[in-house]
């Protein structure tokens, strides 16, 4: 282990706090370090050739940005989290330093996270790529009004809702908003994309899930004041009537740490649903 890289929330006390922990346990051992906020992709991705691994000091949005820009690199990413539910740490903020420490002495497995790939094609036929690792969501505008959506799977027509969104999820994605929008969820290990309509007006399908050979369509054909693509909550790009969204897996995992002895996906999902607000 000679080189860590450490992401953080550049808006949290804690973050900072952690940070120095980060800095002493890297200057006791003789490991060298960088550090970046999450949101700060060139940067992140300049440093990806020469990093063992990255920790992200943060919520799951913090690793969701990180997320962006280690992309299909192969470099791992270890989860610390300082936010409320953080489905996407592995390790809790107190155990810092015991994580670093079985990561260096080989003491962990990792674990490949499916990623899709979003391409918006607009009605003119210019389009634009972006890779996500949680969801894919087309939903209304700022006005309170359904849109109406086409949702083809591999060119057969599966549905059109009329709604206020529709949610392409991965197994990761499956415990964000697809979950609250009632689809089902998934174990993070596997490879499909749930596809679940947000608040669909007289629908008989509320979430189907398909395999990673399959390509979704999401196509625009109604809505009162625009509509919006948003990539892993992270950006948020508008839709024109006719624009569409082809959503298709991506080759690439991102891969996740996970120390010996970290609380298994299903006792997490237990212990993390307690923590939400009711």
């Amino acid at each position: 282990m000679k080189r860590i890289g450490f992401t953080f929330n550049p808006y949290s006390d804690r973050a900072s706090a952690m940070l120095g922990r980060a800095r002493a346990w890297c200057a006791d051992r003789g490991v060298e370090m960088w550090e970046a906020p999450g949101d700060a992709y060139e940067r992140i991705e300049g440093e990806l050739a020469t990093t063992d691994f990255i920790c992200v000091l943060g919520g799951d949005g913090t690793f969701l940005r990180t997320a962006r820009a280690i992309g299909g690199s192969g470099v791992p990413a270890l989860g610390v989290n300082l936010g409320r539910v953080g489905f996407l740490a592995k390790v809790e903020s107190d155990g810092l330093e015991a994580a670093l420490d079985q990561v260096a002495a080989n003491d962990y497995v990792t674990e490949d996270r499916f990623r899709i790939l979003a391409t918006l094609i607009r009605r003119d036929g210019i389009s634009e790529e972006h890779a996500c690792l949680n969801e894919v969501v087309v939903t209304r505008g700022s006005r309170v009004r359904m849109i109406r959506l086409e949702v083809e799977v591999s060119g057969s027509h599966l549905a059109t809702y009329v709604a206020d969104g529709v949610v392409v999820a991965t197994p990761t994605g499956s415990t964000a908003y697809s979950f609250s929008a009632g689809g089902s969820i998934l174990d993070p290990r596997l490879r499909n994309m749930i596809i679940t309509p947000v608040a669909a007006y007289l629908s008989p399908l509320h979430s189907v899930v398909a395999g990673e050979g399959h390509q979704v369509n999401l196509i625009l054909r109604e809505a009162h004041d625009g509509a919006l693509v948003s990539l892993d909550g992270q950006l948020d790009l508008p839709m024109a009537i006719g624009d569409r969204v082809e959503v298709c897996a991506l080759p690439e995992p991102m891969r996740m740490i996970e120390p010996t002895g970290s609380t298994p996906f299903y006792d997490l999902l237990r212990t993390k649903a307690s923590l939400l607000p009711y």
